[in-house]
């Protein structure tokens, strides 16, 4: 698996491998892409936010698939003065279940405590995708509570389960 930032030409592996699948897209926070042309656009905006240096995003790659993106890892809110990064990722159906969201995870979790320097990494997910909460307890990350009616996902309102890591429970 390889972590790479994101290009433009990326849009049609992003709109095929995950953006346009509704099951993939079930617990997220932004909507199934109608068309190629969405992805290309998302995409746009996050290359243009690579000329942030504390704006980390990731397309996850298999290193057999050519440099075609699979899913997505990045972190979704930084927050410097308590030193907190808060991660998502997706992706797509075809690479569910073969612990590739775990690598990736756990790649991006070394970076962020050994180059960023955070103290906390935490995640979320709804519950009624616990699959995602296997992948943080994969990685480390300690169940820290469900905080109710507390989120928002393609499903509605939701409860959020949160996880964290800090540095020193490595």
């Amino acid at each position: 698996m390889i972590l790479r930032r994101y290009v433009n030409a990326d849009a049609a592996a992003m709109y095929k491998n995950w953006a346009s699948d509704q099951e993939v897209t079930r617990f997220l926070t932004w909507p199934t892409h109608p068309n190629q042309e969405v992805s290309g656009r998302v995409i746009e905006d996050w290359v243009n936010q690579y000329s942030d240096d504390s704006y980390y995003h990731w397309a996850i790659i298999l290193k057999d698939n050519g440099e075609e993106p699979i899913g997505d890892i990045a972190v979704v809110s930084l927050k410097e003065n308590v030193s907190m990064a808060h991660v998502g990722y997706c992706i797509g159906r075809n690479w569910w279940h073969q612990g590739i969201t775990s690598e990736a995870l756990k790649a991006v979790m070394e970076f962020l405590f050994d180059v960023v320097a955070v103290n906390r990494i935490e995640a979320r997910h709804d519950p009624r995708n616990p699959n995602s909460g296997g992948v943080m307890e994969k990685c480390g990350m300690k169940y820290e509570g469900t905080l109710h009616s507390s989120d928002w996902n393609n499903q509605g309102i939701c409860d959020a389960c949160y996880y964290a890591l800090l540095k020193s429970e490595r």
